[in-house]
């Protein structure tokens, strides 16, 4: 997609058509048919899901990809285990486009990665459940909601929470008014992680195919404290907890008030709790302002734990009570506080992927579909960017775009290596 596509005539577009392609059986996967899936990106979250996958009626997992050979091995016995056929070990994930046998693919990989893998995916004819965040930027996130648009694909984002019975029930009942107007939502991510520490230069481990993992991102030189996991806090791969976990919440939240796209952004935080190589908040409180007096909250703590007993994931407050989302339930309480309702929910992964795989049998709509995970990730971005500019952002209420900050829309687009640059 060129970077001067007009983003009000795109979006508009893209949500006049939405609920029809959400909805669309896919016509080259018939209910009868058994559904073919690939797994790309095979870390601790890839090869658990490969195996929730492969434990799905009528689901052939037939590959399972990674860059580094020791993971993907891994992965591709923990199937055989299941005593499921083992799924073919790939390392370049391209191979597996070009089999015309493969259905879908799941997307487990570096947040840098998702979108561009996901739309070369919609590109090959595959439908994509590719994990939150579904971009790294916001353009790579317009780009894959046109992608399968164009290319009419089934895309769902795994925030899964959107398939939990309970979840939806407590959502139906805020948009009903059980609380009345509500008018302000609050969200908390807490955990405790250690330093990165300093990393230093070094030859990437031979089992890792580096250049590869980097893909899309302009090359760098290894350093000890990137992988596997501490890239998530480097700028220049991750989202920080921002897009690593608040996106569950801010997403609960845009989804609970019933908004779209922000009018103002602003964050205060920083690497408060450790002197260390990460470029990313460890402690972050972000606001939103959406036009009809409405405002979201999220409050970050990489290295703090909330104090025991105290537990919430979201709180809705309205002028007739306030409704608390904790874990799979919810409940409800009055004015003051007083809890009179309290209703527990149960759900999991393996909800929101029988939710993928029915609407490609064309048995209902995806519980997030690609243009819902664009919006809620989009939030995190600019979130993000507030924080990265130190100021507060002006947006659009039709399609998010920054107001009349030339810096800070130089975040919209990533630079990408050569060749690697999503083209639709």
């Amino acid at each position: 997609m060129s970077s001067s596509i007009n983003r009000r005539t795109f979006l508009g577009a893209a949500a006049a058509t939405g609920l029809s392609v959400g909805l669309a059986r896919a016509a080259d996967t018939p209910a009868s048919e058994k559904i073919v899936l690939a797994v790309l990106g095979t870390g601790g979250r890839g090869s658990g899901m490969a195996k929730t996958y492969a434990q799905q009626p009528g689901v052939e997992v037939a590959y399972v990809c990674d860059v580094d050979s020791g993971r993907v091995a891994s992965a591709a016995a923990g199937v055989e285990k299941l005593g499921k056929p083992a799924p073919k070990t790939v390392a370049d994930f391209r191979k597996i486009l070009d089999d015309k046998s493969v259905d879908a693919v799941y997307i487990a990989t570096c947040n840098h990665w998702h979108a561009p893998m996901a739309i070369l995916a919609c590109a090959a004819g595959k439908h994509v459940y590719v994990e939150k965040p579904c971009s790294q930027n916001p353009w790579e996130g317009e780009t894959l909601v046109r992608a399968a648009r164009k290319f009419k694909r089934l895309v769902q984002m795994g925030n899964q929470r959107r398939s939990f019975e309970k979840i939806n029930e407590a959502m139906t009942r805020l948009h009903e008014g059980v609380v009345g107007r509500a008018y302000l939502a609050q969200s908390w991510y807490t955990n405790n992680r250690a330093s990165i520490g300093k990393g230093k230069p070094a030859d990437p481990p031979k089992a890792l195919d580096y250049a590869l993992w980097q893909g899309p991102a302009p090359a760098m030189p290894f350093h000890t404290n990137y992988l596997h996991y501490n890239w998530h806090w480097f700028w220049h791969w991750g989202n920080g907890e921002l897009g690593n976990n608040g996106i569950h919440y801010l997403d609960l939240c845009r989804w609970g008030l019933g908004v779209e796209y922000p009018i103002h952004v602003s964050s205060s935080g920083g690497r408060y709790r450790y002197e260390d190589d990460q470029q990313t908040p460890d402690t972050h409180v972000v606001g939103f302002e959406f036009d009809g007096r409405k405002t979201i909250t999220w409050e970050g703590l990489s290295c703090n734990s909330m104090p025991t007993g105290q537990k919430a994931d979201v709180i809705f407050y309205g002028d007739k009570g306030s409704l608390r989302i904790s874990g799979e339930g919810y409940s409800i309480h009055d004015p003051k506080g007083k809890e009179i309702e309290n209703v527990p929910g149960k759900g999991g992964d393996s909800t929101h992927i029988a939710n993928f795989l029915a609407a490609i049998r064309g048995n209902g709509k995806l519980s997030s579909e690609i243009e819902d995970g664009h919006k809620s990730t989009l939030l995190c971005h600019l979130g993000n960017i507030a924080h990265r500019t130190g100021r507060a952002l002006k947006c659009s209420a039709e399609d998010g775009t920054i107001w009349d900050d030339k810096q800070a829309g130089s975040f919209w687009k990533r630079e990408y290596e050569k060749g690697w640059e999503p083209v639709i």
